[in-house]
């Protein structure tokens, strides 16, 4: 499966264990994100296109890290007028790594069916004890 992503003014193709490099994006390393702006999804049976963003869809990406990119030069120059400037820039990087893919706002299904479970039998017991106490008495 694979998604287009918009991230600060570029589309990225991306599938699950990508590393991408995004223009920076205000976060800690190691922190979790989800990329909502999500032009595109498909896979081997069909592609589905937003107009602009596919209603439901997002990215869950982890920041790995925030670098800077390599330098460029920027020269100037105005022919016959002894006009030249030279400057150098390096753009701010973050490093993403893709975790998960969600359409039609699936969301991690795993973590809550774990969950629910547990709260439902630590429930059931508490609420049979005073019934059985009641009935002693």
């Amino acid at each position: 499966m694979f998604a287009v992503i918009k991230s600060g003014g570029k589309q990225y193709k991306v599938a699950k264990d990508d590393i991408i490099r995004v223009e920076k994006l205000d976060a800690e390393e190691g922190a979790n994100l989800a990329l909502d702006q999500v032009l595109m999804v498909g896979d081997d049976k069909g592609q589905t296109v937003g107009a602009p963003l596919v209603d439901g869809a997002s990215v869950s990406a982890t920041v790995l890290e925030q670098m800077r990119d390599r330098k460029i030069i920027v020269f100037k120059k105005k022919r016959r007028q002894n006009y030249r400037r030279r400057n150098g820039h390096r753009q701010h990087l973050t490093v993403l790594r893709i975790d998960e893919i969600l359409t039609g706002g699936k969301k991690k299904a795993a973590a809550k069916k774990k969950a629910a479970p547990k709260k439902a039998k630590e429930a059931a017991p508490a609420d049979e004890a005073p019934a059985a106490e009641a009935e002693k008495e």
